[in-house]
């Protein structure tokens, strides 16, 4: 019989079908992708939170996974030893790596939290280092799941405006965190509806936006605390509607609300302007909260301190694209636009990097002299712009979707500023009186 030191890993060959034992007839609620059951599997592993209609997809998944094996290397797994296996797969040491990751979550958890639209895990990192445990994680991007999986071994669910995804998160958690995607929505109808007696409240608008869906959320699961991030034009756009529909759909679910534009140039050498939202539960806290935001740094770190000193020449721009990047620039200066490339002082900071930078890398090149062509960064040096350390892995993915993870991350020491202070106030004793 085979010894609980079997380590068979799930990483490959997970692929169930519709129905994985008809006899008991448990079936997966027809999402039976590789990624959907990784996700099951992996938040099962690390929480063991879901509820017996969710253990049972997992005890069974698991049983079809060892059934699949059994006619390879694992032959003499005989039925007995599959049941208990699949019951108790931590213990019997299934799946390792998912354990064998560079940011495990803290081994005694002060509080727990949910990553919504969560990339690479900017929010993940800087929750965990305030000792938070995720209990749940979301990102629709197949790409990212991949980097957030070797990072954390965690495969985050997919589509969070579906109903099926929604049914995994457990009904308790601490801190819900989300750097929402900033869609346009519009509230012209809401004047027609009113007067024609409609109803105009949380529901009415929670239709066709992201950010309803996070709303959605927190109304259903009532945490103690959010931390919302957003681009600096949420505030702006549609003349400030926007910002004011978001802000009175949060105080209308009893939150309180505070936020703030902060520049990440202060932890990072990036000019990056977004807006922090946090928001406490009034049924907790009754307003009361005493919490403020992180004082900028005085501080600024140089462009120069993130490079490498032996960068591949593959980086470097061709005489074509250079070539072109300076011809547009001049171009437009002729028509009286700003548009352009931008070469870095390296001992300044750089522009906003965004995630079309794989293109041509024209908002951020690095000089090289007079002789050679200025060069992109690498997805490493992109990486340590917006603060990943550099054990963090990158390797999953092509330098493509690398850039376009980076583009749209958060600056990793900000967030963790902006957490600390969040963990203080949520346990800080003058906040429930």
């Amino acid at each position: 019989m085979t010894t609980k030191n079997t380590n068979i890993t799930a990483f490959k060959l997970v692929d169930f079908p519709e129905e994985i034992d008809n006899k008991n007839n448990i079936k997966l609620y027809g999402e039976t992708s590789w990624e959907n059951q990784l996700a099951v599997l992996s938040h099962y592993l690390h929480n063991n939170t879901f509820n017996d209609n969710i253990k049972e997809e997992i005890v069974f998944a698991i049983r079809e996974f060892l059934e699949r094996k059994k006619t390879s290397e694992t032959k003499d797994i005989i039925d007995d030893y599959i049941t208990n296996v699949a019951e108790n797969p931590i213990e019997y040491n299934l799946f390792s790596e998912f354990f064998n990751v560079p940011f495990p979550s803290p081994k005694e958890s002060k509080f727990t939290f949910i990553d919504l639209f969560a990339g690479m895990g900017g929010f993940r990192l800087a929750m965990q280092a305030q000792g938070g445990k995720c209990v749940f994680s979301s990102e629709w991007n197949k790409y990212a799941q991949k980097t957030y999986l070797a990072n954390f071994g965690e495969m985050p669910f997919g589509d969070i405006t579906n109903e099926f995804t929604k049914r995994y998160i457990p009904q308790k958690f601490d801190v819900l965190c989300a750097g929402f995607p900033c869609q346009p929505f519009s509230i012209a109808g809401v004047s027609k509806k009113k007067s024609l007696g409609r109803e105009t409240g949380f529901k009415d608008k929670t239709q066709g936006t992201l950010f309803f869906d996070v709303a959605d959320i927190i109304n259903r699961h009532r945490p103690k605390a959010f931390f919302l991030e957003n681009v600096k034009n949420l505030m702006s756009h549609d003349k400030g509607n926007t910002f004011k529909v978001i802000k009175e759909t949060l105080e209308e679910l009893r939150y309180s609300i505070h936020y703030l534009v902060m520049d990440g140039q202060n932890y990072v050498p990036q000019h990056r302007e977004r807006i922090m939202i946090v928001g406490f539960n009034r049924d907790i806290f009754h307003g009361n909260e005493q919490f403020s935001f992180p004082k900028q740094k005085e501080t600024q770190p140089k462009i120069k301190d993130i490079l490498d000193p032996n960068i591949d020449d593959k980086y470097t721009l061709s005489d074509k694209l250079w070539n072109y990047l300076q011809n547009y620039a001049k171009k437009h200066r002729e028509k009286g636009n700003g548009f352009g490339f931008g070469i870095v002082d390296l001992n300044g900071i750089s522009r906003t990097l965004s995630a079309r930078y794989y293109k041509d890398g024209s908002e951020i090149l690095i000089p090289q002299g007079d002789t050679k062509n200025p060069r992109r960064l690498s997805p490493r040096e992109c990486a340590r712009l917006m603060g990943y350390p550099d054990r963090y892995r990158l390797n999953q993915v092509s330098d493509v979707q690398a850039y376009r993870q980076c583009g749209n991350s958060v600056v990793v020491p900000l967030i963790t500023a902006v957490s600390e202070q969040l963990v203080k106030t949520l346990f800080s004793n003058s906040s429930h009186e």
